[in-house]
């Protein structure tokens, strides 16, 4: 049986959307690319009708909140101490893009890569100029709106600070905790320097006089088909691993629990 999508058809009309660049400076987008990613790898959905987004891991040690009804607003992201990472926790401003938060995000999703992670290296691949400053390290995009860097403040205690912020004062600011994970850092700057414009719907591209615009014709089921690829990749990429672990063979017994009796997790 062939399955016909809302929208799909002769009489479909073309919307215009807005190809925007740099990326850092194209506005929040739509939180959707976070939580509908996240949700098809398996987190729970604890958002409360009308309330900020709330998103939970699967193993329940990370929590993601968006709330656009405070002020400032924004991203607040919490992890719990485990046996391999301490706590840790980040907050990233609202017009933070979509797409770059997703570069962490997603990162949460995946296998950790066996290289050791370098913030540094996604940067400076892209032409990002480095330097030692006050005991804080920075990396700044070639156009100077961006940034990433290492603050040490004089006290001693560290963070990540990042941001983006074109001439009239207009864009974001995050930082992540000095204990964050270092690859979902990694994978952040990775996403904040990537040169690839990002798509805005017309009304939502900010008025920037750094960024530039291309208009391009989108139609709705173009954009629900990109939807829809990314949410299947990560169904697939949460099944494939699922798989993996159910039928991995155990290289330890189970320990022996008697009749009635409770077993010790360990």
């Amino acid at each position: 049986m062939k399955q016909t999508w809302q929208g799909w058809g002769p009489g479909e009309q073309a919307e215009q959307h807005y190809l925007v660049e740099p990326r850092a400076l194209a506005g929040g987008g739509d939180v959707r690319h976070v939580s509908e990613f996240l949700r098809a790898s398996g987190w729970r959905d604890h958002s409360k009708s009308g309330g900020p987004l709330a998103m939970q891991s699967p193993d329940r040690t990370v929590r993601i909140v968006y709330d656009p009804y405070v002020q400032p607003g924004g991203w607040t992201i919490h992890g719990a101490a485990t046996g391999r990472t301490e706590e840790w926790s980040a907050h990233l401003g609202r017009q933070t893009p979509v797409e770059i938060i997703a570069g962490l995000t997603d990162a949460m999703t995946l296998p950790r890569s066996a290289h050791a992670p370098n913030v540094w290296a996604p940067l400076q691949e892209q032409n990002w100029h480095t330097r030692f400053e006050g005991g804080h390290y920075t990396a700044t995009s070639p156009d100077g709106t961006a940034w990433m860097q290492y603050h040490q403040s004089p006290g001693g205690e560290a963070m990540w600070w990042t941001g983006a912020k074109d001439r009239q004062g207009n864009g974001w600011t995050a930082n992540f905790s000095p204990t964050t994970p270092m690859h979902l850092v990694e994978a952040f700057s990775a996403e904040l320097s990537n040169p690839d414009p990002v798509m805005r719907p017309r009304g939502h591209v900010p008025p920037s006089a750094q960024i530039r615009t291309w208009s391009v014709s989108v139609k709705p089921s173009q954009l629900s088909a990109w939807q829809q690829a990314r949410i299947t990749a990560a169904r697939a990429a949460t099944w494939a691993r699922n798989s993996a672990r159910s039928t991995r063979p155990r290289t330890t017994a189970r320990p022996y629990t008697p009749a009635g009796g409770a077993q010790t997790r360990r």
